[in-house]
């Protein structure tokens, strides 16, 4: 079996000192949704999160965490950033803005950073699940050490 690819998120967290794990998991390019993910890994959907990328009407690009069987509300993703209106990226602008691609968008090691978000329910567990920054692998981590080493916010973002 091929080794496990290290990414840049890994490396940045690994460099940081911070635990984590590299979970391969199969992908299936007609399905990158994360309840997908979820079943080949054998977790809990609401541990596994999915990393999304936003532009607020003044704030800029900023980026939420949510639970993969939720949808972001937009209402309250634009309020956490500070703005009155929010909406998503178009999936075109995801590589330039991020350096990742969809299904592969990880919350760590972006082009830049920005203002990121985590949704309250990240807390409830002991290890969430996140892209490692390609399609195909997750990173397995305490969300407390994920939050913390992106400087996140934790707040409602969910409908």
């Amino acid at each position: 079996m091929a080794a496990t690819p290290k990414t840049n998120a890994a490396r940045l967290l690994k460099a940081a000192g911070i635990s984590f794990e590299l979970v391969p998991y199969t992908v299936d390019p007609d399905n990158l949704a994360a309840d997908h993910v979820a079943e080949e890994l054998g977790e809990d959907i609401n541990r596994v999160f999915k990393t999304l990328v936003l532009k607020g009407e003044r704030c800029g690009h900023f980026v939420c965490v949510i639970p993969g069987n939720c949808e972001v509300d937009l209402k309250k993703a634009a309020k956490a950033a500070g703005d009155k209106k929010a909406d998503l990226i178009h999936m075109k602008d995801l590589l330039a803005v991020t350096g990742y691609i969809r299904g592969g968008c990880s919350p760590v090691g972006m082009k830049k950073p920005f203002p990121t978000f985590f949704h309250t329910t990240a807390a409830d567990f002991d290890t969430i699940y996140v892209s490692a920054g390609v399609r195909g692998l997750q990173l397995a981590i305490a969300p407390a050490d994920l939050i913390s080493y992106v400087g996140a916010t934790v707040t409602d973002l969910v409908r």
